[in-house]
């Protein structure tokens, strides 16, 4: 009943028992069952469960020898995006480091005790925090220093170049957080999510392999929980310093007390993908690129899905990870789109069977040319365009499911969310996942260059928002203080963050989205010149013995320079798009909002028409999709229902019983009106037979008939002039056509 009231998929229940050994089948059915019981529950632990993309490219694939780690916060709405700086802190001898659950949703953390001095954006009743501090669910020994970082949900940057990027995975086991409830389960016995594992990693490292190694063993020691436990309840990290990147896969023990972890390092020359799913594969326990708890085999062996006898490898994809979540390719197509940017040469497949079982994609691989912050910020903003898949602008063809303007952007909730019912057979549908996504809460790109002094060296590229809509601005990792501008949350409008500042643009180029995005994009290169332009003359300035703190602060100027740019952008395109119309604006303004009007005699007559650049409406393959054609039909034709409405022509031999009686004088003896009324009807069909009949229409007369406009005036200038002019005395051409 639990399976069949939440669509659970039977086939991967059975994936977890089938093949296994009598003596173990009944355990791994009582485990998964009551998996299945607490997820019917509606029980998520980390309410902002998110769902990211993440990439590492190593020093040797970058064109300016940086490592780089990105990641997106693809949460659902409520996922606090700000970027704060948690200061370097000395603590006593004996302290205690408290452990935190994570709710992931705003506040994501309210107290005093982060840091050695007051972090304000954590304090108690500060904005929205709530007047409560949250009270820790476990504590372990301090370190004597920990040092500076930046953090949104998870930590991000250190004041040594350390960087961290995370995405949410499924795995095969789950875990609950240590003190906390749940019905049907019991207390939960696990210490640390992986946002805190982060937070200690950040605090106290300096190398990669270091940082991995100490979270790995307290995870071990003290138990690991995920964001969820049907779904999201293992994680990933990208783990860099200024040398190497690593990838990290982490989910709980079956005890729910401990963890299993592995580790592999990214090649210098390489890049790597990781799409909420597992990627390493064969672990090779004589190579030192890798690193695991020894739980990996341990945990394997006694459940009989590893033979140590064997001489295979052991997959830890295909051991541990539990697939894609939601649908078929969720995952896969997000690697595919990144490989297919950074190394088409590869021509690698984008279908394939089964995630664990098909292996259609290598752990890293080597880039076409080397990659840049640019590269990697457009890989994040993904909608796989120019590809088979596209699901935004031209390439991405009808695309009915994009509207008229072809938009990328589809709102989940109702039938539109994955696992619901749509029919009586019980479909369900689901959208392409793409990289970019509009429910980001904000992306992020870390930057370390162990060329330079650690203060400048280390550079997190913050894009609040999603990031097709947002700009990467960079802050260095020893920054003192990061601006208002970067606090922005859902909950609470403030239009004096970039957070605000991109959600209002992200919202607006839905209303006309294939024509807005070619200027949102060319507002987004303009934005990293100037950012990467800066980032020079702070490296020559530092590296010529400047003051670090004051050259520093040259990147929150640039940011609140973003910002303030940002809403001047979204009023530009509001005036220039406004109500399907696209206005001329000034060319010696970067971002217009006004237009000559028309200029006119003195007695107002329209001498030059307000320059309105076009008026494109919609194209004509989704009009004929969604039944424009088999819209009202044009008003009926009086000559069809025999002159009951209209005046008949003079030649026209009807009888009196319409609505109006028909003309009976002969054209010799034709008055003045009636000479009149036949010169403005022949005008009139030149006119239609021209299409320009509604040109000169004004008011709610041309806004409700015209089709026509200056350009189309033009065109059908020499049409109109060809036809014979019209003798008021009833010689020449007569004209007998529809009135």
């Amino acid at each position: 009943t639990l399976i069949k009231q939440k669509q659970f998929d039977l086939h991967r229940v059975r994936s977890h028992i089938f093949g296994v050994s009598e003596a173990v089948r009944g355990y791994m059915s009582i485990m998964i069952f009551a998996f299945l019981a607490w997820t019917a529950l509606g029980t998520l632990f980390l309410q902002g469960c998110s769902a990211c993309t993440t990439i590492a490219v190593g020093k040797d694939a970058t064109v300016d020898g940086s490592v780089l780690s990105s990641h997106s916060n693809d949460g659902e709405g409520d996922t606090d995006p700000r970027l704060v700086l948690i200061p370097a802190s000395d603590w006593p001898v004996d302290s205690k480091r408290p452990i935190f659950y994570s709710p992931e949703s705003f506040p994501r953390y309210v107290g005093p005790d982060r840091a050695a001095t007051p972090i304000e954006a954590y304090a108690t009743g500060n904005g929205d925090n709530g007047p409560t501090a949250f009270v820790p669910i476990c504590e372990m020994p301090q370190v004597p220093h920990t040092f500076q970082y930046y953090e949104e949900t998870y930590g991000a940057l250190n004041e040594k170049q350390l960087g961290i990027s995370e995405s949410t995975c499924s795995g095969v086991f789950g875990a609950a957080p240590k003190g906390i409830e749940y019905p049907d389960y019991g207390t939960g016995k696990a210490c640390f999510s992986v946002d805190a594992l982060t937070q200690i990693a950040m605090e106290r490292h300096t190398k990669a392999r270091d940082a991995i190694k100490e979270i790995g063993a307290l995870a071990e020691k003290m138990g690991f929980y995920g964001a969820g436990l049907f779904e999201g309840t293992a994680e990933s990290l990208i783990v860099t310093d200024t040398e190497e990147a690593w990838i990290f896969h982490i989910l709980p023990d079956p005890s729910g007390a401990s963890a299993i972890w592995a580790a592999q390092r990214v090649p210098d020359d390489s890049f790597a993908v990781v799409p909420n799913v597992f990627i390493i594969r064969e672990i090779d326990a004589s190579d030192d690129n890798f690193m695991y708890s020894s739980s990996v085999y341990s945990v394997a062996t006694e459940l009989g899905w590893f033979d140590p006898d064997d001489d295979k490898l052991l997959d830890f994809t295909a051991t541990y990870s539990d697939g894609e979540y939601s649908h078929q390719f969720y995952s896969g197509r997000r690697s595919w789109g990144v490989y297919s940017m950074f190394a088409p040469s590869l021509q690698l497949e984008a279908d394939y069977v089964e995630w664990r079982i098909s292996k259609p994609y290598p752990f890293a691989a080597k880039p076409d040319k080397k990659l840049s912050v640019t590269d990697v910020a457009n890989a994040m903003r993904s909608y796989y365009e120019g590809t088979d898949f596209s699901q935004a602008g031209e390439t991405s063809g009808i695309n009915l499911a994009g509207g008229p303007f072809r938009t990328p952007d589809h709102v989940a909730g109702g039938n539109s969310t994955p696992f619901e019912i749509l029919n009586e057979d019980g479909d369900t549908g689901n959208w392409e996942r793409t990289i970019g996504l509009y429910r980001t809460s904000d992306s992020y790109i870390t930057q370390s260059r162990g060329w330079l002094e650690d203060a400048h060296g280390g550079i997190i590229w913050f894009g609040p928002y999603a990031a097709p809509y947002s700009v990467f601005v960079p802050f260095a990792a020893g920054m003192k203080s990061l601006p208002h501008a970067t606090l922005g949350n859902h909950m609470r409008l403030d239009k004096k963050t970039l957070f605000w500042a991109f959600r209002y643009l992200g919202n607006y180029v839905q209303n006309k989205y294939e024509a807005m995005m070619g200027e949102v994009t060319a507002f987004q290169q303009h934005a990293m010149q100037r950012s990467l332009e800066l980032q020079a003359s702070i490296d020559s300035l530092m590296n010529g013995g400047e003051s670090s703190d004051s050259v520093l602060e040259l990147y929150s100027a640039n940011a609140n320079k973003v910002l303030e740019e940002t809403w001047e952008f979204s009023d530009h395109l509001m005036f220039k798009f406004a109500d399907g119309q696209v206005h001329a604006t000034p060319t010696d303004v970067q971002y217009g909002t006004s237009t000559p009007p028309r200029k006119y005699s003195v007695k107002g007559v329209t001498t030059k028409e307000a320059p309105i650049v076009d008026q494109p409406g919609y194209r004509t393959e989704w009009l004929e999709k969604v039944g424009f054609l088999d819209g009202p039909p044009p008003p009926p034709n009086c000559e069809d229902l025999d002159w009951q409405c209209g005046h008949a022509p003079s030649s026209s031999s009807v009888s009196n019983s319409g609505l109006r009686s028909e003309s009976t004088k002969d054209d010799a003896s034709n008055n003045a009106s009636t000479q009149a009324w036949i010169v403005y009807i022949q005008g009139k069909e030149r006119a239609l037979r021209s299409n320009t009949v509604t040109c000169d229409a004004v008011g709610d007369v041309a806004a409700a008939v015209k089709k026509c406009s200056p350009r189309s005036m033009q065109k059908n200038v020499q049409h109109v002039l060809s036809v014979s002019p019209v003798q008021p005395n009833g010689g020449g051409q007569k004209e007998t056509g529809r009135v």
